[in-house]
Formats: C-alpha cells, sequence, structure tokens
C-alpha cells in the first residue's frame, strides 16, 4: 500500500524514525552553497532555532545576522537579489511573512525577486510557545501574493530537497518548516519536483472502480494521514494519500484523482480556510464538482500545550483524522 516506486522509509509501527524539518532545511542550505556561491543566508536572531546556524558556520561571510527586524530583512534580501545573489532569509513564520507581509509583497513578488522566505516553527505542534506564536495563517497570506510559489515539505528528507529545487528556480518563493521532530516519510532517492504531487499510498480501487476517499495532505501532518489511511484501509475503504508539497502551483493532476475518487478530504495543520484546503477546494470546484471535507484549524487561534495535546485537541492526530473520515463515509453510505 506504501508506493514502492518513491523508495518511502515509513511503515507503520510505533518505532518510527524521526527528525525535525527544519533541520532537513538547515542541511539543504549549506548543500546548496556548496553548490552555488550567490546562495546568501539572512536570520533574524534566530540562526540555531530556524537551523541556518549551519550555513553560517560553514560560510561566515555570507551570512547576515540583522538582528530582530523582518521588515529590514526583506527588503535586505531583495536589494542583495537585485545584485545576483540568491538570499534565503529565515525567522518564525508568524512574523516572516507574518510581520513583512507588505515588504514581501512589494519588495519582492511585485519585483519578481530572486528570494527564498523560509517561515519556522509552523502550526500549532511548536507547542508552549501559544496562540502569539503559532503561524497557522501563513500558506494563506502567501499563496495570495502574485509569482509566489509555496512549498510546504511532509518531512526533513524532502525540506532538504525543497531547499535545493528552491535554489536552483528563479523568482520568489516560500517555504514551511516545523519545529518538532516528525517521523520520516521519504528518503534520499525519493524524487521530488517542484509542483509535483506524490501519491504515498494507494490502496487500489474498489469493486467499484473507483476509490472511496482521496486525501491530500502536507507538512508534518502527513504521517498523521498515513497512519489514518491504513486504519481506513483495515475497514475496507479503498484510499489514495497524495503529498501535494507544493501548494503554489497546484498540480493539476489532482483533478484526474478527483474524478477517480468519490469524496476528497484534505489535512492540514494551518487554518482550514486559505491553505491547502481552500487551494484544493478551489481546483476541484472548477473542474471536478465534489464535496471537499477539509480538515484543519477551524477560525480560532492556537494555544499553549504539548505538541501532540494540540495535535489531538485540533484533531489532527490519526485517530481524530479517521473519525472525521469514517463520518463522512457514512453520510455517503446512507
Amino acid at each position: 500500500m506504501i508506493n514502492p516506486n518513491l523508495f518511502l522509509v515509513y511503515d507503520f509501527s510505533t518505532q518510527k524514525k524521526l527528525s525535525p524539518i527544519r533541520k532537513g532545511f538547515g542541511m539543504g542550505l549549506v548543500e546548496a552553497g556548496k553548490k552555488n556561491e550567490d546562495v546568501v543566508a539572512l536570520c533574524c536572531d534566530l540562526t540555531e532555532s530556524t537551523q541556518m546556524h549551519l550555513f553560517k558556520d560553514t560560510f561566515p561571510k555570507r551570512f547576515i545576522e540583522v538582528g530582530i527586524a523582518e521588515q529590514s530583512m526583506a527588503s535586505v534580501a531583495s536589494g542583495m537579489a537585485a545584485m545576483g545573489k540568491i538570499p534565503f532569509f529565515s525567522s518564525y513564520a508568524m512574523f516572516s511573512p507574518g510581520r513583512n507581509w507588505e515588504q514581501i509583497r512589494t519588495t519582492i513578488c511585485y519585483n519578481n525577486s530572486n528570494c527564498k522566505i523560509v517561515g519556522s516553527h509552523a502550526g500549532v505542534s511548536v507547542g508552549p510557545d501559544g496562540g502569539t506564536h503559532q503561524a497557522i495563517e501563513d500558506i494563506a497570506i502567501v499563496r495570495v501574493i502574485p509569482r509566489m510559489t509555496v512549498v510546504v515539505p511532509c518531512d526533513a528528507e524532502q525540506a532538504r530537497k525543497a531547499t535545493l529545487a528552491l535554489a536552483e528556480m528563479t523568482g520568489p518563493a516560500y517555504i514551511r518548516l516545523q519545529r518538532e521532530d516528525t517521523p520520516l516519510i521519504t528518503s534520499s532517492e525519493t524524487p521530488f519536483e517542484i509542483g509535483k504531487v506524490q501519491v504515498l499510498f494507494d490502496t487500489g480501487k474498489s469493486t467499484k472502480h473507483i476509490y472511496d476517499v482521496l486525501i491530500s495532505v502536507c507538512g508534518g501532518v502527513t504521517a498523521q494521514a498515513l497512519d489514518a489511511a491504513h486504519a481506513l484501509a483495515q475497514d475496507g475503504y479503498a484510499i489514495r494519500v497524495v503529498n501535494v508539497h507544493t501548494i503554489k502551483p497546484l498540480d493539476t493532476m489532482l483533478v484526474q484523482f478527483a474524478k477517480e475518487s468519490t469524496s476528497v478530504v484534505t489535512i492540514e495543520e494551518h487554518q482550514r480556510i486559505g491553505g491547502l484546503g481552500g487551494a484544493v477546494a478551489e481546483l476541484i470546484s472548477e473542474h471536478a464538482p465534489k464535496k471537499v471535507l477539509r480538515i484543519g484549524i477551524n477560525d480560532e487561534f492556537g494555544q499553549s500545550g504539548t505538541p501532540n495535546e494540540l495535535l489531538k485537541h485540533y484533531k489532527l492526530d490519526a485517530e481524530s483524522i479517521a473519525v472525521s473520515i469514517r463520518a463522512m463515509l457514512k453520510e455517503y453510505d446512507n
């Protein structure tokens, strides 16, 4: 059921291999810097938290510490891009793109500057930092800006590959990272291409020659979606799980997948409004209209707690996801 063609390392045991998604970014940035001397990095006094210290230690002359000044950081990065550099600039996602959205829109995207925005510690799973620091609106505010590419890696290894890919593409881009250890799903052999979805899990079609559910997921909750899909498959449902690591541009292959499915579900550690769920619903409503169940934060702020407590509270853990999908399928059966 796990796609053998992607060389995935995920299994359904309780002893999963874990690594922070942000660490994969840090490692990828160093690799990108070794490949291209024009790659530079800027940070807002959060070098270790965002894993940019790896780049700083390797290329001290290509690293700029701007202090707690996200708006200035975006403008400086745009200036460096105008001079031919490839700047990656990082902070907590709540502050970049949260605090410097106007500078990103006008100074970077309006000018089509080759800047890469790195939003770390996104989602509620950042934990005890609480609602003020939990960015659960960031996908929505960046994907609406023209010329912006938006990437949300599912694990540390994919974050590494995504960072390398973003360094090679031209134009503004946002990469969303999460703080906590999350299960490794992909391997060094797993392919990655911006804008191309990946089928991670596939039971095959049902006797009706269709899937009961298409699950589209992004980011650190991908493992929760896989566990939920595995449980649903044990119930006899035909499930396909797709890793939508690129929210913009959104792969139109999702339209074909939706046509082959009775129902569509999206899962994200983000507001249900404007994120992956919004993007998929927009696409499906135009080309393959059907009900889309959006699982995410339901128009409320985050709060303090452990990552596991918060995922369960917001019904983003595997058990809660399976319950929500079963309830939807029961409606269809009736």
